[in-house]
């Protein structure tokens, strides 16, 4: 089967987030790999500081410097970025108030750390403006117009604070009204607000993460952010057609008649405790496929385009991350 028709070709800033344990992180990484698998140079940046990329791809710890992870055949090329709250202050001092070993006079006596304490939302500004900055850079030369990387995956907070994350304007309103803070947070706040730029929401077909994907759906879109895809992750296979998880359901008696008959060579005693147990486990299977189809539906009435990734038994190891960025790329995510 060809694959669906691009739906977020015209996105150049992925930014990917979920509840903590849906496997965002996860996911991002598939979505970045798959742009690369195109033919792409992606950037796929983390900044949480706990190296979930190096872990994904295998590759030594990830630091504050762009650092390729792999080169495919068709010339496309990943890099990473795990982005650091103090070396990004430090550069922020350097390039707008030439601050020089200042810099790190003040970094040795804890202003970083009192800074940031005081004003989560210059945190929050040094973050992302790290990004802001590799996804806005221009080539040089006869390429001056065209950007470094084609695409950039943000691997951004958990959906609990993934708005205040974003929405940096509003939360330096109250302590820098003018200034180059300002202006960078005005900066990225129109980055975000971009057609360009979507954030895609990673679920479990569990209530908890679904409440939670709502919940984040809603203070996006609030906030004026460009809402995304609903990606769930870790979809169990069918175990039993649907078809005959009913029949179980709807006339125990008569399949545990006929599952008894097939095993005439098992005593009477043994092969009724054993109909009996496989009948309890297709019943809790049954339980759980409609609760997670509930789950679905309720994430499908969002109103946003769905793709699911399938659970990997071995997780991402033995190419398990690849086997996700085909799966995105063949429902036509990118």
């Amino acid at each position: 089967m060809p694959p669906a028709a691009p739906s977020h070709a015209g996105v150049r800033l992925h930014v990917v987030t979920g509840k903590g344990g849906t496997g965002k992180t996860t996911v991002a990484a598939a979505l970045a790999l798959a742009l690369t698998r195109q033919g792409k140079r992606v950037l796929l940046a983390e900044v949480e500081e706990r190296q979930g990329i190096s872990q994904t791809f295998d590759v030594p710890p990830i630091g504050h410097e762009e650092t390729r992870i792999l080169h495919e055949r068709n010339g496309g090329e990943l890099y990473g970025l795990s982005v650091d709250v103090r070396e990004s202050l430090m550069e922020y001092l350097q390039k707008f108030y030439r601050l020089g070993r200042a810099g790190t006079v003040l970094e040795k006596v804890g202003a970083v750390d009192f800074a940031t304490t005081i004003a989560p939302g210059l945190r929050d500004v040094l973050l992302i403006g790290k990004v802001y900055e590799a996804a806005g850079r221009r080539q040089g030369g006869r390429h001056k117009d065209r950007p470094v990387y084609d695409a950039v995956v943000l691997d951004a907070p958990p959906t609990g604070r993934v708005v205040r994350f974003l929405n940096v304007n509003a939360e330096v309103a109250d302590v820098a009204k003018v200034g180059p803070i300002r202006t960078q947070a005005d900066s990225i706040t129109r980055m975000m607000r971009s057609h360009t730029t979507a954030v895609h929401v990673v679920s479990l077909l569990e209530e908890m993460p679904v409440q939670e994907t709502v919940d984040a759906l809603a203070e996006l879109q609030k906030a004026s952010l460009p809402l995304g895809a609903i990606v769930i992750n870790q979809v169990h296979a069918p175990l039993v057609e649907e078809k005959e998880l009913a029949s179980v359901e709807s006339d125990r008696t008569g399949v545990a008649a006929a599952v008894t008959a097939d095993l005439k060579s098992v005593s009477v005693r043994t092969s009724a405790a054993m109909v009996a147990g496989l009948l309890e486990q297709a019943g809790e299977h049954a339980e759980r496929v409609a609760l997670q189809q509930e789950q679905e539906g309720i994430l499908l009435a969002q109103g946003r385009q769905v793709y699911r990734l399938p659970l990997l038994p071995e997780g991402t190891d033995a190419g398990g991350i690849r086997v996700l960025a085909d799966a995105l790329t063949e429902q036509g995510m990118i």
